[in-house]
């Protein structure tokens, strides 16, 4: 496999694909990829529906999916310095969970 590189914040940070983790997650339950690239796709087409109708997701221990509405607000055209419109609109926020924050912090955290 793979992955390919991009430099952010000064460091280089790999890039993992949905067929990356499909083969990963095949690999490791000896899974077909067909059948795992299906319920990967289904999982990820269930949490932007879900998103879609401004509901909030839970993943215990990995952490929250939720809505947030940004104020519509005014910027400015880089090339021509001239103020613009942005309008409201929805976004995702993500808020870690305690596993997640423990290994993103250096600290083994335990599967259940």
């Amino acid at each position: 496999m793979q992955s390919t590189a991009i430099r952010f914040e000064g460091r280089l940070m790999a890039t993992i694909t949905k067929k990356e983790l499909v083969d990963r997650i095949a690999q490791r339950t000896q899974s077909k990829h067909a059948a795992v690239r299906a319920v990967v796709q289904q999982f990820l087409d269930e949490i932007a529906s879900e998103l879609a109708r401004n509901n909030r997701l839970e993943f215990r221990d990995f952490g929250v999916f939720e809505v947030r509405q940004a104020a519509p607000r005014t910027a400015q055209n880089p090339r021509t310095l001239e103020p613009i419109e942005v309008p409201a609109q929805r976004r995702v926020k993500f808020k870690m969970g305690r596993l997640m924050r423990e290994r993103m912090n250096g600290k083994a955290g335990k599967r259940r």
